[in-house]
């Protein structure tokens, strides 16, 4: 890949990326896209434009602010253009954008942007789990038909995962178990309480919050489960809490799960930001030669990486898109699990959701699919507000009681429409009726 970048760096034909949104995460990707060869930062799109201008200045190039009616300069000389409105960009053929990579911390402006980026003919890339989940096989299939890719980002854990996996059943391993390492977990945390920590950290409380609580942590490993057909053994995962990624064989009764791939985590264990898979070998050859390389006895044997990097890895997903048509990862196995909300504390009628993932509301849990839907439990993705359409609480709910749709009315908004012409076909079936009302 990097000798494919520099020979489109040396013909100075660079791939050409739209950044939308430049938050923690957005500013780290436009500094690396700034350093990979053969990529060229076309855009910035952020509601602060001055942040947008700050992912500019971090790539290393001059700016300009411009709107819908701009002239815009010649493509090859062109300083970043910096706007509050990606769609009007996505609408510019002359931009000839190769690539968006979609990092807001958004559902559906998010899912919006990126179908507007697909029938634009540019690949998306995802640095956004929660629209990945969300509406990732409608967009997928619309991507499809457009000739273009749309992929998870390789640096989050879910990428890192199906990287590893993809190497580990290359060798003729089973997957037994792709693992997450979670360091706290505190499943009823609210943002307000997390905003000293979140601004150390420089995140936005209510990421903060979802990182915290654990919806974030399900939201990935959802995404593994659907790439790789995995799934939950229980509900929210067992998550025990372990000093070391090497005492998973001693929290982990592998022998149980039979043939099955489980996706699950580990609390509190080291090393703090990494990821693992165990893989199953019953060969006797095999065997043989795996203890040799000091990987124990099977037929579970232990593959970890101490880290994932987030933005540094993303220009691998860029790449990946752009040079070969390829994703990093895909719900390639359908809809096997999704993330579903349960109650903070008590919730009385009449209560605004004004954020689903990382409020004060609800913390979200994975669940296979099939369970879910015959209960009629409703995916925490789908109480994010848009503007001002916020679900709103129709029947009482107690703490860590799951929410089902007799007991929300969801808001009439983009992310609503879009899951329900794509997925409550599925769920009713199942016997759940999605109530959609009107926006609050």
């Amino acid at each position: 890949m990097l000798d494919l970048l520099r020979e489109r760096a040396a013909a100075d034909d660079p791939i050409r990326v739209a950044l939308v949104g430049a938050g923690s995460m957005g500013l780290g990707i436009a500094w690396q896209i700034g350093r990979t060869p053969g990529m060229r930062l076309v855009s910035v799109t952020d509601l602060d434009v001055s942040a947008a201008r700050a992912a500019a200045e971090a790539y290393g190039s001059e700016a300009i602010e411009v709107t819908a009616t701009t002239a815009l300069p010649e493509p090859q000389d062109a300083p970043v253009l910096l706007s509050d409105d990606p769609f009007f960009l996505l609408e510019r053929p002359e931009l000839r954008l190769d690539v968006v990579v979609e990092s807001t911390n958004t559902i559906g402006f998010a899912g919006r942007v990126s179908e507007a980026a697909i029938d634009a003919g540019a690949h998306v890339v995802l640095m956004n789990a929660e629209v990945d989940l969300a509406l990732g096989p409608w967009l997928i299939e619309r991507a499809r038909e457009h000739g273009v890719i749309v992929t998870s980002d390789a640096g989050d854990q879910h990428g890192v995962l199906a990287r590893m996996i993809e190497e580990i059943r290359l060798w003729g391993f089973d997957i037994a178990m792709a693992g997450n390492i979670k360091g706290y977990l505190d499943r009823h945390a609210t943002a307000a309480a997390l905003a000293h920590e979140a601004a150390i950290r420089h995140l936005n409380p209510i990421q903060c919050c979802a990182y915290t609580d654990g919806t974030k942590l399900c939201i990935e490993m959802a995404l593994v489960a659907n790439g790789f057909g995995l799934v939950p053994w229980v509900t929210g995962m067992e998550g025990p809490r372990a000093a070391d990624v090497r005492d998973v064989f001693d929290k982990f009764d592998f022998a149980r799960y039979d043939s099955v791939g489980v996706v699950d985590y580990l609390l509190g264990a080291e090393p703090g930001g990494g990821v693992f898979v165990v893989g199953r070998c019953d060969d006797p050859l095999q065997a043989r030669y795996l203890s040799y390389y000091k990987l124990g006895e099977g037929p579970f044997y232990l593959f970890y990486r101490p880290y994932h990097l987030c933005h540094l890895e993303t220009t691998r997903a860029i790449g990946r898109a752009a040079l070969y048509g390829q994703a990093v990862l895909q719900p390639w196995h359908g809809r096997v699990a999704d993330v579903y909300a349960f109650a903070k504390r008590d919730l009385a009628v009449g209560e605004t959701v004004e954020h689903g993932i990382g409020g004060d509301r609800f913390y979200g849990m994975i669940e296979r699919c099939e369970v879910a839907d015959a209960n009629g439990l409703v995916p925490i993705a789908l109480l994010e507000p848009e503007g001002v359409r916020k679900a709103v609480v129709s029947r009482a709910l107690r703490m860590d009681v799951p929410l089902t749709y007799d007991d929300i009315i969801l808001p009439d908004s983009y992310l609503n429409a879009r899951f329900a012409a794509h997925v409550a076909p599925t769920i009713q079936a199942a016997g759940a009726a999605m109530a959609v009302g009107a926006p609050t």
